[in-house]
């Protein structure tokens, strides 16, 4: 999501023509969440075009399309699968994992069909699902069961903490509507591979938001230290300061870490002036 309205002309310069948008976003944060392939296979023409934007150590986290994961519950779907996957060819390295997301309906007694599906992937790609259902959080022998299939492919188990969200009755439109859409299950900080990723949500408030991510703080510097390589995605339930805060984190573990590399220059939403 590197083209959200609320951002054009405060973070990002505007206009900008389609070709640019991502090299503006770039400029803020090393990595994306490919949201909008869940909702059609993209033509591999703005494929090229993103590759282009970006430089090859870019993190892309690509969600499969809605069709296979959801319509298709990962079954019978090959021709689909394999047409998004020749579509996304021209990112690359770029593409740090294809994001298996499963509808909250997707529970235990599903898992053989998702370790099948799993087994068939090729394997020169690396892969992250993110399960809803609360059988996988709340218990033990579905949350053992789900790793192992995971595991036996080297995929990653995404969590999406909604925790802060929930902590408290929402006090805007867009938190009210992020209650009735997002999943209500608890925090899960354990990663499986060297490449975890976290999708936070927090508040429309940023002090509610950054007080809510200290745990992930401390979570990523662990890893960080273990050697592996985390990419964590900051929300909000309007997204409108998500740029600024991605970075916030970014700072927060680096002031911990000054070894982390730190982040691009973003760059100016508007030209520099002489007055």
């Amino acid at each position: 999501m590197w083209n959200h309205t609320p951002w054009r002309g405060r973070f990002l310069p505007h206009p900008l023509p389609p070709e640019e948008r991502l090299r503006s976003y770039a400029s803020w944060c090393n990595a994306v969440e490919g949201n909008t392939t869940f909702y059609a296979t993209p033509a591999r023409s703005a494929v090229e075009s993103w590759a282009r934007q970006t430089d090859p150590g870019f993190r892309f986290v690509v969600k499969l399309p809605k069709e296979i994961t959801h319509e298709r519950r990962l079954s019978g779907a090959d021709e689909e699968l394999r047409a998004f996957l020749e579509a996304i060819e021209p990112l690359g390295p770029r593409v740090h994992a294809l994001w298996v997301q499963l509808p909250g309906s997707f529970g235990p007694g599903d898992l053989g069909g998702l370790a099948a599906f799993l087994h068939r992937l090729p394997r020169s790609r690396r892969y992250a699902v993110e399960v809803r259902h609360r059988a996988f959080f709340v218990d033990a022998r579905a949350e053992r069961l789900l790793a192992r299939v995971l595991a036996g492919v080297d995929a990653e188990w995404i969590p999406f903490d909604t925790t802060v969200l929930f902590q408290s009755p929402p006090t805007s439109d867009a938190e009210r509507d992020a209650w009735t859409k997002k999943p209500r299950v608890p925090r899960r900080s354990l990663a499986l591979t060297a490449r975890p990723i976290v999708r936070y949500l927090g508040r429309d408030s940023v002090e509610s938001t950054v007080e809510g991510w200290l745990p992930w703080i401390e979570t990523v510097i662990g890893w960080l230290r273990e050697g592996r390589s985390p990419t964590v995605f900051i929300h909000t339930p309007d997204n409108a300061d998500a740029l600024t805060l991605a970075r916030r984190f970014h700072d927060d573990v680096r002031t911990r870490l000054p070894e982390l590399e730190p982040l691009p220059e973003p760059v100016p939403a508007e030209p520099p002036t002489l007055f």
